[in-house]
């Protein structure tokens, strides 16, 4: 396809090919091509996307095969033809990889629908990976027996089979023993007719080297002469027959291992399906992880396919630059042109080339590199780009792009995608321009999305005035005409043809003729861009300007729901502290009032044992243990309805106003713990209050009214200073020397509850040296206390191992 070369995309291709494991996954990559079914790009996307995933939990792919595998592969075609034993090793590989590959594929599958059934993941992280090796059988006894019998130089070992080790030690036996008959020869009294005392090889048997003219003192068989004739390779008649054993054997070793790699062979020809659909379960899992890891060399993201006209790609970079600056190609709809203008070494071709490529490689099923890619799925993408001069169809550069827009024209299919790189250029500029705007509103007609480029005043008029054309330029340093490869959306850009010359060096005298030739109709055009060109660069500023701002204000936004969650977290574990020391105080006041009864039963069969003996009652006793009783249970439901921190004056005035309703502006506590706030607002059961300036949410039946909201008439007497930090010192330290560990941990754990309402994040642990019992009690408690992020024996300047340092979790 002429525009995919056009656009590079053959480059992409070879990329991307360079990525494979296997000849079989290089050789499909290497036909890669873009698919105008909407059904397979999406497909084809979402496999790409789901195997980047796998490689970022599993690197290391483990399919692997060599250059030659496709030809052995062909051989298991061919029955009763056996694989060379380095064929063997390589198919034996194959499989085992493909294998490994499956299996690695389904215990990643495994692992998160164990992930799943923990409470975190989808439990369905690879469904394309897994139905894709789902049929893959295992071949582990054909690659057993193979690296069994052959090792990895491709040498079949002795162990192949019984007979084959038979025959070996047979043959190393009968080799020994002609060597040593031999050596007989060259040590012996016939050592003098031999021209070396060596011994070598001819047609397979083992020879001595013997004068020509003492031919007749070794009784034997000439196998041969040297080139001077002076040396005759002959066999003792001694050795004939053992060298005739030795024949045999090698003959039957031969015909062995050829049994042996004959059934090797058999054994995967026996399975073609099995074979086959690991074969091409390899193909596509190497085509998937060249893909992936393609994407991940080019930072690349999946794109997202739109139904309509709209085009939008957001910082796109051209894959195959180095140091590719990023663009924004955008076209939404009604528009369904764009025009970019603007000096030339600007950008433009680049722009043009970046848009094409990636509808090309979105439509291969590989990832873009930019920060947003939606695009349509096109039938046709047409490029007109670069120089196109042909010598041997004499052809100039306007013939060669006339005669391709006439083919895009003929071949044009919707949806379509259109690249025109300055349009019109080649022949005289006013007719040129003429020409590249009928052009462009003939594709336009026709349906297609086009980005052209061009410098044509007429083409850039007729753009500003026409609907469904969007017009950009790319921007330029106003103090030395630089490019900034930044494209600005709204307005047509200057050429800057003069001004590129001049800053490249060109005679000022030839500047200012070249100024002078302008008609007084260019000068005020240029000067009509020139303030576009500003009010462009203006517009840019406020923008970056406004979208920096609402980056800062939702990292803000981000930051402030991150605390509200934190504290709706801290909320809900105080609010589980606070039940749990209700429950603990509910089962303490059930033990005291057994304890009572139990005293009152022991109270009462004194009695009757006093009356047992006196035949009376003395109603002054029963009258006063009853009344004992009653006191002790009356104390213990005090005990329970009134906090400990509580003191009896502030009991008392609770005992006031408890019936009481709050209202905003009451002081209430929370719960049983004693914890004091004032009422912010009141939403039907839920009230919001402010304790030491947090604000929790409790519900009405929590709450114990103990004063009511400030009178107006002392409301305006009363200064109002709102701590929202604790004083310094303020709960951030704790002293339990003395104490037992149980006594230490319940001071402890009352003291964290009360850092739950501040901004503390970290508060120290006094418990002294001692015997080490009081430090070890608290750190196991500390241990498993859901507040504490972690703790530590604080610094010799604050205590050493006398002391902890507990830091909090937000």
């Amino acid at each position: 396809m002429q525009s995919a070369r056009t656009l590079e995309f053959d480059r992409i291709v070879e990329a991307v090919t360079e990525l494979a494991l296997t000849p079989l996954g290089s050789a499909s990559l290497s036909e890669l091509e873009p698919s105008s079914d909407l059904k397979v790009v999406v497909a084809a996307q979402a496999a790409t996307s789901e195997t980047v995933g796998f490689l970022e939990r599993h690197p290391l792919f483990p399919l692997r095969a060599g250059e030659a595998l496709p030809e052995a592969l062909a051989q298991l075609d061919v029955q009763g033809r056996p694989l060379e034993p380095l064929q063997l090793r390589m198919v034996a590989d194959f499989v085992d990889s493909v294998d490994q590959a499956s299996a690695g594929i389904g215990r990643a599958g495994a692992a998160a629908a164990r992930t799943l059934r923990g409470g975190v993941g989808t439990g369905d992280d690879f469904p394309i990976l897994r139905e894709l090796v789902s049929k893959v059988t295992a071949f582990k006894g054909e690659v057993a027996a193979v690296r069994d019998a052959i090792d990895p130089g491709g040498d079949v070992l002795d162990s192949a089979s019984p007979e084959l080790k038979r025959i070996r030690t047979e043959l190393r036996q009968k080799r020994q023993k002609l060597r040593g008959t031999l050596e007989q020869y060259t040590r012996g009294s016939a050592a003098k007719y031999l021209q070396d005392e060596v011994i070598t090889e001819r047609n397979g048997r083992f020879v001595l080297m013997v004068r020509a003219e003492h031919r007749g003192n070794v009784p034997g068989i000439v196998h041969g002469s040297s080139t001077t004739g002076a040396t005759l390779f002959m066999e003792p008649s001694a050795t004939v027959e053992i060298n005739n054993d030795i024949v045999e054997l090698e003959d039957r070793e031969r015909e062995e291992i050829l049994r042996i790699l004959l059934e090797l062979t058999d054994r995967f020809r026996a399975r073609p399906a099995d074979m086959s659909i690991s074969r091409e379960v390899a193909r596509a899992l190497d085509v998937l992880q060249a893909k992936a890891r393609y994407s991940a060399k080019v930072n690349g993201i999946e794109p997202e396919f739109t139904i309509d006209t709209s085009l939008q790609l957001k910082a796109a970079r051209h894959p195959m630059l180095e140091h590719a600056v990023p663009v924004d190609v955008l076209l939404d709809p009604p528009n369904r042109v764009l025009l970019i203008t603007g000096p030339n070494t600007g950008g433009k071709t680049v722009a043009l080339k970046t848009a094409g490529l990636f509808a090309l490689m979105a439509q291969a099923g590989l990832h873009v590199p930019a920060t947003v890619a939606k695009l349509p799925v096109f039938r046709s993408v047409f490029a007109d780009i670069g120089d196109e001069q042909s010598i041997e169809a004499s052809l100039s550069t306007f013939s060669s792009h006339i005669r391709n827009l006439v083919s895009m024209d003929r071949d044009l299919q919707m949806p379509a995608l259109v690249l025109l790189d300055e349009v019109g250029t080649g022949t005289d500029p006013n007719e040129g321009g003429a020409l590249a705007t009928a052009i462009v509103q003939h594709f336009r007609q026709r349906g297609a999305l086009i980005v052209a480029t061009t410098h044509f005043d007429a083409v850039k008029t007729w753009g500003i005035g026409t609907e469904g054309v969007a017009v950009a330029a790319f921007a330029f340093d106003p103090h030395n005409f630089a490019p900034t490869y930044k494209l600005l959306y709204g307005a047509p850009g200057r050429s800057l043809a003069i001004e590129m010359a001049q800053r490249l060096g060109m005679p000022s005298s030839v500047i200012a003729a070249a100024r002078g030739y302008l008609s007084d109709d260019q000068k005020r055009l240029q000067a009509h861009l020139s303030r576009l060109d500003a009010q462009a660069r203006a517009l840019e500023s406020d923008r970056v300007k406004l979208e920096r701002e609402r980056r800062a204000f939702n990292e803000t936004n981000a930051e402030l729901s991150k605390r509200e969650k934190s504290l709706a977290e801290r909320e809900e574990v105080f609010k589980k502290r606070l039940n749990e020391r209700l429950d603990e105080r509910l089962r303490q006041a059930r033990r005291d009032v057994d304890a009572v009864i139990e005293q009152l039963k022991e109270k009462s069969e004194a009695i009757a044992e006093k009356a047992s003996l006196r035949a009376a009652i003395n109603t002054g006793e029963t009258g006063s243990a009853r009344a004992g009783a009653r006191a002790e249970i009356d104390r213990i439901v005090e005990d329970l309805r009134q906090p400990a921190s509580v003191s009896t004056a502030a009991a008392a005035a609770a005992a006031a106003v408890e019936t009481s309703e709050p209202e905003v502006g009451s002081r209430v506590t929370v719960g049983g713990l004693g914890l004091e706030g004032v009422v912010i607002s009141i939403d039907g059961n839920r009230v919001e209050i402010d304790v030491r300036g947090k604000r929790i949410h409790a519900k009405v039946k929590e709450l114990r009214v103990i004063g009511g909201p400030p009178s107006k008439k002392t409301a305006a007497k009363v200064r109002v200073n709102v701590e929202l930090k604790p004083r310094e010192g303020m709960l951030s330290e704790i002293n339990v020397i003395g104490m037992t560990v149980d006594q230490a941990v319940d001071r402890v754990s009352r003291f964290l509850d009360d850092t739950l309402v501040t901004d503390l994040h970290e508060v120290r642990i006094v418990h002294g040296h001692g015997t080490g019992q009081l430090r070890k009690g608290i750190g196991a408690f500390l241990k498993t206390h859901p507040q504490v992020e972690k703790y530590y024996a604080a610094p010799e300047n604050q205590g050493g191992g006398g002391a902890t340092i507990v830091e909090l979790r937000e």
